[in-house]
């Protein structure tokens, strides 16, 4: 064999190398942008419930305007997030909110049987079931990307091509605690 021949097929079997790895990074990275979507959709979904959820109880409640304006504004929050990070902090916010809010039915028998608010409340129970399994389903892809990032040899063609890693979503320690619910009525 000619030495021409062996640097053919090394430059070849390099260049197969290089486009398999960088096709694995992009594919890891549009799986934690896919995984992002997901909560991102799930975010929508209960922002879209809630209104619902306020008049159901503003009907039966005698509830003071500021939970409301501060459901409103949080949820406000939520939709204009920049980033993952501050999307799921003003979320955390809002489910604190939310969960007082279905906490109020516990004072009106007439509420909680109420067959509108039933179905609200159900319907935002399986929401927040499933931003809790897109948040899960999002740091195991950040996990898959990040690994590959800093893994030998993608790690070299991830820094010859700029990826740069994703960050977990982190639950701040102030959500680790149990939560206090408390109204001013």
């Amino acid at each position: 064999m000619s030495t021409t021949f062996i640097i053919i097929i090394i430059v070849i079997v390099l260049g197969i190398w290089l486009a398999a790895s960088y096709n694995s990074l992009v594919k890891s990275r549009m799986h934690t942008k896919e995984s992002w979507s997901q909560i991102d959709v799930q975010l929508k979904r209960r922002n879209d419930l809630i209104p619902n959820l306020i008049e159901t109880v503003k009907g039966y409640a005698n509830y003071e305007e500021k939970t409301f304006e501060k459901i409103a504004k949080l949820r406000s929050q939520v939709a204009s997030a920049n980033t993952p990070n501050e999307a799921m902090e003003a979320s955390n916010a809002l489910t604190k909110q939310v969960n007082g809010l279905l906490a109020v039915a516990e004072n009106y028998p007439d509420l909680k049987a109420n067959t509108n608010f039933i179905k609200l409340q159900e319907e935002l129970t399986n929401t927040e079931n499933k931003i809790s399994y897109s948040r899960q389903l999002f740091n195991s892809t950040t996990s898959a990307y990040n690994t590959k990032l800093e893994s030998f040899p993608s790690n070299i063609v991830g820094k010859l091509f700029g990826f740069k890693p994703s960050q977990f979503l982190e639950t701040p320690e102030s959500e680790k605690e149990v939560p206090k619910v408390e109204f001013n009525f």
